[in-house]
């Protein structure tokens, strides 16, 4: 009875809350819920179904999320099997016939951008491996240029009365997209072929659109907790291919990252793992921000 109570509050609230917007739209991440207010500005009510300190890996089917995304006319994903452990019942559980799979009110944005880091072999004994390749594309700046079309494309067709609105606002993201990736590329050039090692693989965009180069990562399997094993190997590793840099998310634990930094004498540092990651990444741009400002602040640049 209390979980119906708490359903019925939340849909209560959402409709309230966006009886002034055109579009409700569903966002799995935070990443997408900024891009969406991007481009469509006051013309959706954006709902952001987790946060930036959680895992995204091991959300659950909340009663909350299937009330909101009941009340959606657009939802946005990344897809690339990321959130197969909760949106399938999510999107069942709602009822809502405009947003599931193959309609054009469920956007997944993998499917609209490339994927690096594709496993040539599944096996479950390598750990949580992605088959369509590594799914943490809110760093890659291509990426999120290419979901911002694709985006703006859905708005259009599910709201035509905003179609010239959201081509106006992705015009104007674009703009500022393309300046602020210029001036990154510029502010990080201290970083390029800086040699890090990551918690988990989520920054091999960032790594790459930046010019660093991967050492390695403190997890011996993806979604595997790093042993005091696998830290030994970094360890002896740093002899033949030294890292520079250890990275975290700000979900994950620093105990791993400190104690290796301690002990190979490197600097380790947490980054947002998403838009609301830390006090400054408030939106997408602020998040990019903040990743390399603190990583050009821990080598001492």
């Amino acid at each position: 009875m209390k979980a119906i109570l708490r359903c019925a509050v939340f849909v209560w609230l959402a409709a309230t809350s966006s009886a002034h917007a055109a579009i409700n739209v569903f966002a799995c991440e935070q990443e997408w819920g900024s891009l969406v207010k991007e481009v469509a500005g006051a013309r959706a009510d954006v709902y952001v179904a987790t946060t930036a300190a959680q895992d995204i890996h091991k959300i659950q089917a909340r009663p909350s999320l299937i009330a909101r995304a009941r009340l959606a006319d657009l939802a946005v994903c990344t897809g690339a099997d990321l959130e197969i452990g909760w949106m399938p019942l999510v999107l069942t559980q709602s009822g809502n016939a405009k947003i599931q799979l193959g309609t054009r009110g469920f956007l997944e944005v993998s499917n609209y951008v490339p994927l690096i880091e594709v496993p040539t072999v599944i096996d479950r004994a390598m750990g949580d491996v992605h088959p369509r390749g590594n799914p943490h594309i809110q760093w890659g700046p291509r990426q999120i240029q290419l979901a911002a079309n694709e985006i703006a494309k859905r708005l259009a067709e599910i709201d035509a009365a905003g179609s010239a609105e959201y081509q106006r606002r992705l015009a104007d993201f674009t703009a500022r997209w393309t300046a602020a990736t210029a001036r990154w590329s510029q502010l990080a050039a201290p970083l390029k072929g800086v040699s890090v090692i990551q918690h988990h693989v989520n920054y091999s965009y960032l790594i790459a659109f930046l010019g660093m180069r991967l050492a390695g990562t403190l997890e011996p399997k993806p979604g595997v907790e790093p042993t005091a094993s696998r830290l030994n190997d970094l360890i002896q590793q740093q002899a033949s291919n030294p890292a520079k840099l250890i990275v975290r998310s700000s979900y994950h634990s620093s105990a791993p990252s400190e104690w290796l930094a301690e002990r190979a004498n490197i600097p380790a540092v947490m980054l947002p793992a998403t838009v609301g990651g830390t006090a400054v990444a408030g939106d997408i741009f602020g998040m990019y921000d903040d990743a390399i400002r603190r990583m050009l602040s821990a080598i001492g640049s």
